[in-house]
């Protein structure tokens, strides 16, 4: 029994190892291509519609100033140009730093939420900026952002010229990338991120996952889904499923980039990535029950995905892990042999081949330094999610058995010293 579970467990992990390849194909293909309309729609020159830029901010004062200014020198007319902090009932300098640059920019405007409006986290923040804004196109970013000047007119651009896309989703990079061991690893995730599950997905399948930040959606979608889920810790991921089945698609456009801040301590990422863990868990379960229900059955096979990654992939890899320790005390007359070794070992250097791969794509990236950062994720970084994954899922199996209130954790931010170094 303990070797069939065992090869079971082995026969999961393969299974997502050969599919992430065959994304990062995919990614790469997108790659090569994504930019070739860009030429064609800037020549057609067809007028620019009102943006609204939605901003939640809770406790933001070390990123906000940054943010902000970075929103006022982008590429887009400022007659155009809405954008909207929500200082979500800040107890620092938040709402004083965005009400400084309001009085500065006739296109900045601030939110102030107060109870019993204020302090249900982003989606509740994103919910009241929605009632404040008025532009054509709602636009999302992180109170940690600073998207390049050209990023909201890429993603209006995309919009303007693909009519069934409801959401147009671009690029995050890491702008902290070099400050620490933690922040390299993070890097490679993300980079990893952008060109298998994103590029990848919309290459294959025409799916696409809306992330937290540097996003685009229209706003007679948004507002005929009612905005966004104030239970879900990971709205962008319930959004997702909303918008498919809405009977929308999503787009991925890495023209528009955006650079954000990302955990520079262990604490601070054990809690963001237990949020995200937990968020996903919960639209799993909360979608998986409308499976076959939903409109749109592209979505049909994202949520499978989902499942898979956060339920029977890593259940995988838990029991064949502790098979494999069990057995070095207590004899479960499990063979392993040199094929299971084999598989171990390919396994290995596969994961490594995917993200090179996805690495090359971001040239400055594609190191010998990364590389070695690359091995080393495998046994450490990557390892960890294994751990965090099921103390997320024991988290959101006590929160629905004692009905819990479901509590939204802000990522704390990182301030620069004099030599524009981070610091907490």
């Amino acid at each position: 029994m303990a070797e069939i579970l065992f090869y079971v467990s082995l026969t999961m992990i393969w299974i997502m190892l050969l599919y992430h390849m065959f994304l990062m194909q995919g990614g790469y293909l997108h790659y090569l291509r994504y930019r070739k309309p860009i030429e064609k729609w800037e020549q057609a020159k067809a007028p620019l519609p009102k943006v609204s830029i939605l901003i939640p901010a809770h406790n933001e004062e070390v990123v906000i100033e940054r943010t902000i200014k970075a929103m006022v020198r982008l590429d887009y007319p400022k007659d155009r140009l809405e954008i909207i902090v929500v200082n979500d009932n800040s107890s620092d300098r938040t709402g004083e730093i965005a009400d400084s640059y309001a009085a500065k920019y006739p296109c900045v405007q601030v939110v102030h939420t107060k109870p019993p409006n204020a302090g249900k986290g982003k989606s509740g923040a994103l919910n009241q900026g929605l009632l404040h804004s008025s532009g054509e196109i709602i636009v999302v970013y992180d109170a940690d952002n600073t998207p390049e000047r050209q990023a909201v007119r890429y993603l209006v651009l995309a919009m303007q010229n693909d009519p069934a896309a409801g959401v147009i989703v671009g690029k995050f990079r890491v702008v902290n990338a070099a400050r620490n061991l933690l922040t390299r690893f993070i890097n490679i995730e993300t980079i990893s991120f952008q060109w298998m599950a994103q590029a990848g997905r919309f290459n294959w399948f025409g799916v696409t996952t809306i992330p937290g930040t540097n996003f685009a959606i229209r706003r007679s979608l948004i507002e005929q889904l009612g905005g966004w889920d104030e239970k879900a810790l990971a709205e962008d991921t319930e959004l997702t499923i909303r918008v498919y089945d809405a009977g929308y698609y999503i787009r991925f456009f890495p023209a528009a980039i955006t650079w954000e801040q990302e955990p520079e301590t262990w604490k601070v990422w054990w809690k963001q990535r237990t949020r995200w863990a937990r968020g996903n868990q919960y639209v799993v379960l909360k979608f998986m029950r409308q499976l076959f229900s939903l409109k749109k059955k592209r979505i049909v096979f994202d949520l499978v995905y989902f499942f898979f990654t956060y339920f029977m992939f890593f259940m995988g890899v838990i029991v064949s892990d502790l098979l494999f320790v069990i057995n070095l005390f207590v004899d479960l007359h499990l063979d392993v042999g040199i094929v299971s070794i084999i598989l171990w070992i390919l396994a290995f250097f596969l994961y490594a081949t995917e993200v090179m791969i996805a690495l090359s794509i971001e040239k400055t990236e594609f190191t010998l330094k990364n590389f070695a950062i690359v091995l080393l994720m495998y046994f450490t970084y990557s390892q960890l999610w294994i751990a965090l994954v099921i103390y997320a899922l024991y988290l959101e199996i006590k929160r629905v058995l004692f009905r819990q209130e479901t509590k939204w954790y802000k990522t704390e931010r990182f301030s620069k010293d004099k030599k524009g170094e981070a610091v907490s």
